[in-house]
């Protein structure tokens, strides 16, 4: 994922950010824990907030505890007592990096393509064990990659279509967050407006590179000439949608972070990219 999905950091109260901080740090030890320190490398926002998610409708992470950061040990962090409601978050970013080099394998050429062959031996074996772990995810993600490459190669030039395969694989990981069947549809329903939303806006990011280099992306190839608009207002569909959906879900804990997240962050990053 693309680190889009964050929280609007001036508006968290202290303690807030201090959490928020802390399940991000977290995430990072358990990635290192269980695939090893260069996963930690990988780390994004989405993925912290689908930990936060994990947690919030269950029994969170049973408080925190301060420890030395691998990468500083001069300073110290908040690590969450219980950290298994991470382990599968951290299996879908292991899972997805996975895919996401092969697919760089594919498009990319000269230096870079070398690059991300000499990633793949590196991020194999914890991928392997990621998708052992949980063989759901890595069909999805297997899923969606093909259903994204077959569209890209078609030079799909419908956005609802180009969106779709990102939307699905966020609607499917994100079900994993509860076992109650009523939570699991409006998980889902969320999943997919997210997914829609990283999709739009990281094509939209991309955009002018994309032209640059020949690369597809659906933007390029829709005869809009009020594309950014039409861009942003699918975007704020997206955000309503997505606040709609976490509305209905029975959040036990960190309800202010998550909603800051959804209700503010959502915007603000969009925003903020769709200005550069």
């Amino acid at each position: 994922m693309f680190g889009y999905v964050k929280a609007c950091k001036p508006e968290l109260k202290i303690k807030e950010f201090e959490i928020y901080k802390a399940v991000y740090c977290s995430l990072c030890k358990k990635l290192g824990k269980s695939y090893g320190i260069l996963s930690r490398f990988t780390l994004s926002y989405d993925f912290t907030f689908l930990a936060l998610l994990n947690m919030s409708l269950g029994d969170g992470c049973d408080g925190f505890v301060q420890k030395r950061c691998a990468f500083n040990p001069l300073k110290k962090c908040n690590y969450c007592k219980d950290d298994s409601a991470l382990e599968m978050p951290a299996a879908a970013a292991m899972i997805m990096l996975y895919y996401k080099i092969l697919d760089n394998i594919a498009d990319e050429r000269g230096i870079k393509k070398i690059g991300y062959y000499l990633l793949k031996p590196i991020f194999s074996s914890a991928h392997k064990k990621a998708a052992k772990q949980y063989p759901n995810i890595e069909i999805a993600v297997a899923e969606y990659i093909t259903a994204q490459n077959v569209l890209e190669k078609a030079g799909c030039s419908s956005i609802d279509e180009a969106a779709d395969p990102t939307a699905k694989v966020m609607e499917k990981i994100l079900s994993l967050c509860s076992e109650d069947s009523t939570q699991k549809r409006i998980l889902s329903r969320l999943g997919y407006c997210l997914g829609r939303y990283i999709y739009l806006l990281d094509a939209a990011v991309d955009l002018a590179d994309d032209i640059k280099t020949g690369s597809y992306n659906v933007l390029k190839n829709t005869d809009d000439k009020n594309i950014e608009n039409r861009i942003k207002q699918q975007l704020y569909f997206c955000v309503n949608e997505s606040s709609k959906a976490f509305e209905l879900l029975d959040i036990k804990k960190y309800k202010h972070i998550l909603g800051n997240i959804i209700y503010l962050g959502l915007e603000e990053t969009f925003m903020k990219e769709l200005n550069k």
